[in-house]
């Protein structure tokens, strides 16, 4: 019996699909049966210690100690908490994801910053006894034969030196970064950056001169290039740039609705040039329908049929809760902070920040996740195309991009 917030979910799910009973099995048997692996992902997050944090609020901690120490929670809790564990092993296997390509790091780049989020997924994977890493992409699929669950590390921007005192120098911790587990990296964010202009910065300026070097050595080094959030211009040049396939991990199609984190055809085109993908998300603000699982689907749909199957994968960018998440939440006494420099979301229906949790969204659950290849299924995608669709993309893409001289034969 799955817990209430997963049985709501689903029902959500069923309610926006209305499947036959037909496509319903057949979906659910097509995604047990599958490698699937998020393009993007975050995983199920445990409920914070309000009454911890509170008493570090009490104690004059500054909102970036309180911020930090709850990131750590969430992140974390549930190795040490029996109950937490049991939700978050139940979310896993309720979604049927094998791999999650998942956000180890900030949306920075300083190299300190990286290493904290890195290090708090690095020890729930290291420690939990629910999900482990997959340094390389035959571990994935070693992960799917044995049915266990995996991360393929990500990091939310490119770890620099910030010395400036020569390429080579600020280029050094992508390697760095690798060699920890990091296997993609976001350009930019929504700020410009030195890299390029991110998806949020109205001049959409693109690639810089450094930028090109940056995607030069992650090509090298066997980094994949995301340019999820990176602006349209930076998307563009950076895909005319790069020797390896690169991605959108979580993104959109901007034909369909224009929002600042979707991409236009042009990009998208020249992105899948390159042999990459994009990953389509779950943010209902980003996507523009009244049924968010529909609107979803939509976006997969409009990605295939232009640009074919080969190229389309699916990066929710949303996250199961414990059960007391929320509750755990409203009880913080949160201290006054001014706005955030690093998000720079624009005004607006097309410009608005995300809520990476989801609980009134219509059946676009993190949860969901088999009854988005439902959906595939009644929309009359093959099942070879689907297959592609939640994961063998992605896998294919970690391949081409990975270092065939750090492979080690079996």
């Amino acid at each position: 019996m799955l817990n209430p917030k997963i049985e709501k979910a689903r029902q959500a799910a069923l309610d926006v699909l209305k499947p036959s009973a037909k496509d319903l099995e057949h979906g659910l048997a097509l995604h047990g049966e599958s490698l699937v692996i998020e393009s993007y992902g975050l995983p199920p997050r445990a409920a914070p210690d309000a009454d911890a944090l509170n008493a570090l609020v009490e104690a004059g901690a500054s909102p970036g100690e309180v911020s930090a120490e709850m990131t750590d929670m969430i992140l974390t809790r549930m190795v040490t908490d029996a109950r937490q564990r049991a939700e978050y092993a139940e979310a896993w296997e309720a979604a049927g994801v094998t791999c999650m390509l998942t956000m180890a790091g900030q949306e920075c780049q300083s190299p300190l910053r990286l290493l904290h989020c890195l290090a708090h997924m690095t020890f729930a994977a290291d420690t939990s006894g629910v999900v482990e890493r997959a340094p390389r992409p035959e571990d994935i699929l070693a992960a799917h034969r044995d049915g266990r669950r995996c991360f393929y590390m990500t990091a939310n921007g490119v770890p620099l030196t910030q010395r400036w005192e020569s390429v080579e120098e600020e280029l050094t911790y992508i390697r760095v970064f690798f060699e920890l587990g990091v296997r993609m990296m976001h350009l930019t964010y929504q700020r410009r950056n030195m890299i390029g202009d991110g998806a949020g910065e109205p001049s959409n300026g693109g690639l810089s001169d450094f930028g090109r070097a940056v995607v030069a050595e992650m090509n090298r080094v066997g980094v994949i290039v995301d340019v999820a959030h990176s602006g349209w211009q930076t998307a563009l040049e950076a895909a005319r740039a790069s020797e390896k396939p690169m991605v959108a991990s979580h993104t959109s199609c901007a034909a369909l609705f224009p929002h600042v984190r979707a991409k236009p055809d042009e990009v998208i085109r020249a992105i899948c040039d390159t042999g990459g993908y994009i990953g389509i998300y779950a943010v209902p603000g980003f996507l523009g329908g009244s049924d968010d699982l529909a609107a979803m689907l939509d976006h997969i749909d409009y990605a295939v049929k232009t640009f074919g199957a080969d190229h389309v994968a699916i990066g929710m960018d949303c996250c199961a809760t414990a059960s007391d998440y929320h509750t755990e939440l409203r009880k913080i006494a949160s201290p006054k902070s001014r706005r955030g420099w690093r998000s720079l979301w624009q005004a607006g229906p097309t410009g608005s920040a995300p809520s990476h949790d989801l609980p009134g969204n219509a059946g676009c659950q993190w949860t969901n996740w088999p009854y988005i290849t439902v959906g595939l299924v009644q929309r009359g995608h093959s099942d070879d195309d689907i297959r592609k669709i939640i994961g063998g993309n992605v896998l294919r893409v970690a391949r081409a991009v990975f270092p065939s001289d750090r492979i080690v034969k079996a």
